[in-house]
């Protein structure tokens, strides 16, 4: 079954099936800019399951803190971003899991991983039992 989600304004919709491949938190600092909060929630979902269901979405590539490109995909009208995609990723989507439309999906998307953890901020605590890793790996 679909999980679908959209941005803030519903302009621009997405879907994906399956199951993530990965749920993660990152602390880096382009997260914190494109979240405007302390880190993002992520579900990492193979691109094979992933679709745009309405709307087309405006893209920003720059490098990330991992030193790789990292595109964001972003609603050009309210400014959400929905995922991002990059080669640190293979072929997979990083989904923004606040989008997701099912009331649960954070509470589904427990991480497995915190990527970039020393940069968390001091009163953030790590969650129990989710690998802390420096950096995206």
């Amino acid at each position: 079954m679909a999980k679908e989600g959209g941005c803030f304004c519903g302009k621009v919709r997405i879907s994906y099936e399956g199951e993530p491949v990965g749920k993660a938190l990152c602390h880096c600092l382009d997260c914190r800019k494109i979240t405007g909060s302390t880190y993002s929630t992520n579900l990492i979902v193979p691109a094979t399951g992933f679709k745009i269901l309405s709307g087309t979405p405006k893209t920003l590539a720059k490098i990330a803190d991992s030193g790789k490109e990292i595109t964001s995909h972003f609603c050009g009208d309210c400014g959400s971003t929905l995922f991002r995609d990059g080669p640190s990723f293979g072929d997979n989507k990083v989904i923004k899991v606040g989008v997701l439309d099912d009331l649960n999906a954070l509470d589904d998307a427990k991480p497995a991983v915190e990527l970039f953890a020393p940069l968390r901020v001091s009163w953030v605590k790590e969650v129990t039992g989710a690998a802390q890793n420096e950096t995206m790996v």
